[in-house]
C-alpha cells in the first residue's frame, strides 16, 4: 500500500488543485454555504481519520447537555441505511453507524441523527426535535453548511502541517484549509507535554492570530466492560487475551496496554471494518477479547448472550489542557448565538 501511494504521487498536484479550487469557490461565494441562527459546532480534521473526533464530540456533549437540548449529526459512515435517520430503541450500528450508535448508547438525553446531506439533516432536526445546539461530527469539509464555530483536530504524531494531500499523503484538502477553524486542538498528546514542546508545535502549525490552540490527551479507563459486567484491567495480567481493533490508529492503545505489561495478541483491521462471520467465528474461539468502544458497537450484535460475556471494551475519555478556557469559549459562543 505504501508503495502504491508513492507511485500515485503524480496525482497529488491534481487532487491539490481540485480541492483548493473547491474551497476558493466557497470562500468567494460562487458555491453557496448555508448559515444558521442556532449554534452549530463542527468537529473535524484535515486528515483521513484517527484524530479523536468521537472523544471530542463526547466531551462537548458532557459539557453542554445539562444546560441545552443537544443534538449530534453525523454522516453515519458505512451504515446500511439511507437518508435521514434519528436514533431510537431499534437503532443499531448497522442502521446509524458505529460512532453515532456509541453516542446514542451513552447519552440518553440527546438526539442522535445521521444524514449524508448535512443541510437536510439540520433542517429535519430543527423541524422535528427543535435542538438548541447541534454538534456536527466529521464535517470540516462539508462546505455546504457554514458552522458558527469550527473545531479542527490534528494528531500530535501526525500534524497536518507535516503532511500532504491524498493519495500519497493523508490530507483531504490543502493545509491552507486550517484557516477556516475557530480553534485547533492537538489531540493524543503525551500526558504532561512540556511548554517547550507546545511552543514548538505552535510554531509548526503557525495559527492565525484569532485561532486558539489547545492540547489534549486520551485517558484510558482502568476498567473494562462487557454486557452486564466490569472488571479491572489489571485482572488481564494473569492471562493472554486477544485485542481486536478496527480503528485508524491503534498505536496509542497498543502503547498503553504495553505500559500496563499486559500480554496479548493483536488482530488489526481497517477503520470502521465490517467484521465478517468468519472473523467473528474466529473471535468466539478466543478466551477473552478486548476491543475499543467503537468496535464493540459493531461486534456486539454478532455475539449470543453466552458468547458476549467474553467480549470486553475499554472506554476512553478526552482531557484538554486549559479546560476552563476552552469551556468558556464554547459557552460564550453558544450564549452569543441564542
Amino acid at each position: 500500500m505504501k508503495l502504491l501511494r508513492i507511485l500515485l504521487f503524480p496525482v497529488v498536484p491534481i487532487y491539490y488543485m481540485v480541492s483548493w479550487l473547491r474551497n476558493k469557490m466557497y470562500d468567494k461565494g460562487w458555491l453557496s454555504s448555508k448559515s444558521y441562527e442556532l449554534p452549530i459546532i463542527s468537529v473535524g480534521n484535515l486528515s483521513t481519520g484517527g484524530t479523536g473526533k468521537s472523544p471530542t464530540i463526547e466531551y462537548l456533549i458532557r459539557l453542554l447537555h445539562n444546560d441545552y437540548k443537544v443534538a449530534t449529526l453525523s454522516r453515519g459512515y458505512k451504515r446500511e441505511s439511507q437518508g435521514f435517520q434519528l436514533a431510537n430503541v431499534e437503532s443499531t450500528a448497522k442502521t446509524i453507524g458505529d460512532e453515532p450508535f456509541q453516542f446514542f448508547q451513552k447519552f440518553k438525553d440527546i438526539n442522535v441523527a445521521v444524514d449524508a446531506d448535512r443541510q437536510n439533516g439540520i433542517a429535519t432536526l430543527v423541524s422535528q426535535e427543535q435542538p438548541e445546539v447541534i454538534l456536527l461530527d466529521d464535517a470540516f469539509q462539508h462546505r455546504k453548511v457554514k458552522p458558527g464555530f469550527s473545531i479542527l483536530l490534528t494528531s500530535y504524531d501526525k500534524l497536518y502541517s507535516k503532511d500532504i494531500v491524498l493519495p500519497t499523503g493523508n490530507l483531504r484538502e490543502p493545509r491552507s484549509g486550517a484557516q477556516r477553524a475557530d480553534c485547533i486542538i492537538v489531540t493524543k498528546c503525551p500526558v504532561g507535554l512540556s511548554n517547550k514542546d507546545k511552543a514548538n508545535i505552535l510554531s509548526e502549525l503557525n495559527p492565525n492570530p484569532q485561532q486558539q490552540v489547545f492540547f489534549s490527551s486520551i485517558n484510558y479507563s482502568e476498567k473494562i466492560f462487557s454486557a452486564g459486567d466490569e472488571i479491572s484491567l489489571d485482572q488481564l495480567k494473569s492471562q493472554v487475551f486477544t485485542l481486536v481493533t478496527g480503528i485508524a490508529n491503534p498505536q496509542p492503545l497498543l502503547d498503553f496496554l504495553g505500559e500496563k505489561e499486559l500480554e496479548f495478541e493483536h488482530l488489526a483491521f481497517g477503520d470502521h471494518h465490517k467484521f465478517t462471520e468468519a472473523e467473528v467465528k474466529m473471535f468466539k474461539e478466543k478466551s477473552v477479547i478486548l476491543t475499543t468502544e467503537k468496535d464493540y458497537m459493531r461486534l456486539q450484535d454478532h455475539f449470543s448472550p453466552n458468547d458476549i460475556t467474553k467480549l470486553y471494551y475499554l472506554p476512553i475519555s478526552f482531557q484538554i489542557d486549559d479546560q476552563d478556557q476552552f469551556d468558556t469559549i464554547i459557552n460564550a459562543y453558544i450564549k452569543a448565538s441564542l
